[in-house]
């Protein structure tokens, strides 16, 4: 963390919501920011992270997983941004969740999640397991609330009905996602059961904040099927989220909602509620695209268009 020492004051005071505590800070000269898939296993993406800082002491950076497969490259990572931003709230990718055969720590399912958030609090890194952090900003307070829901298969291809038939689609298609292999659910016995479990979890954590308190929800799967429709293998969407998220950015008053995992780094509108993809992605992608990598997007405040 940075050198700063802790937020005192009312910037370290715990208000509590109807039975839940979220950690108030104040401020309002900084701003949300957001990065995810950062993938530090390729040299060059390390190095955007090398180069990322904040604009002002007091930013915050949203960070929606796929940091890296690798326990200790997963570490530098967080360290290292968390001691140049105000507050670093991380939620996990599918990739931080993959027992790698290259990674020394062989951790599997909820172990392994369980080793990370050690470690985030640790670096004092916020995760999925802490109280929501409020941002304070010009526009009034918002949760921010980092969320670990994985996906169950919900998204199938076109005329499939279960997720064996999608399945055998896919492994037709030999478009068939990695997690397959290296992702476990233990102890649960799938990953789809590991999916229910946090979203009846996350919904009550949720659905616990005060009813005047907008939400800015952090995931590193779309909440809503509708950014998966671009992708140039629609099977693939079997590992991008679930169906039972589908009303949440109604229902929480999300201001914003924040992922990655898909590649596709743009801003989509749905039922007039802002999702951004925010993901670096691989060298082999980034380089063919126009903007510089490893920008952070803004999430708040909300850009002021003049003219």
């Amino acid at each position: 963390m940075c050198s700063r020492g802790p937020i005192r004051g009312s910037a370290g005071a715990q208000r509590e919501r109807r039975g839940r505590k979220v950690t108030s800070t104040a401020g309002g000269a900084g701003q949300l920011l957001a990065i995810s898939d950062l993938h530090i296993g390729y040299a060059e993406n390390r190095a955007l992270v090398e180069e990322m800082r904040p604009e002002s002491d007091e930013d915050w950076l949203l960070v929606a997983g796929d940091v890296s497969e690798n326990v200790a490259d997963i570490r530098w990572a967080l360290k290292t941004l968390a001691s140049r931003f105000r507050k670093v709230v991380w939620a996990p990718g599918n990739h931080e969740l993959w027992t790698h055969p290259k990674d020394p720590v062989t951790l599997r399912g909820v172990a392994r999640y369980e080793h990370l958030v050690a470690m985030c609090r640790e670096l004092g890194v916020t995760t999925p397991e802490d109280p929501y952090p409020v941002w304070e900003g010009p526009d009034g307070p918002v949760a921010v609330a980092p969320l670990f829901l994985l996906y169950d298969y919900s998204f199938l291809p076109a005329g499939c009905t279960t997720k064996e038939q999608g399945l055998q689609y896919a492994h037709g298609t030999g478009i068939v996602c990695n997690d397959e292999y290296l992702l476990h659910p233990d102890p649960y016995p799938s990953r789809e059961a590991w999916c229910r479990a946090r979203v009846a979890e996350t919904e009550g954590r949720l659905a616990a904040l005060p009813a005047d308190l907008p939400t800015v929800l952090v995931n590193h799967y779309p909440l809503d099927r509708h950014p998966c429709d671009v992708l140039w293998h629609p099977e693939f969407a079997m590992w991008c989220g679930t169906e039972l998220t589908a009303d949440w950015h109604r229902r929480f008053r999300v201001e914003t909602m924040v992922y990655g995992h898909l590649h596709i780094p743009r801003t989509t509108w749905h039922e007039g509620v802002r999702f951004e993809e925010v993901s670096v992605g691989y060298p082999r992608e980034w380089r063919k695209r126009p903007q510089p990598p490893g920008q952070l997007r803004r999430v708040l405040p909300k850009e002021v268009r003049t003219g």
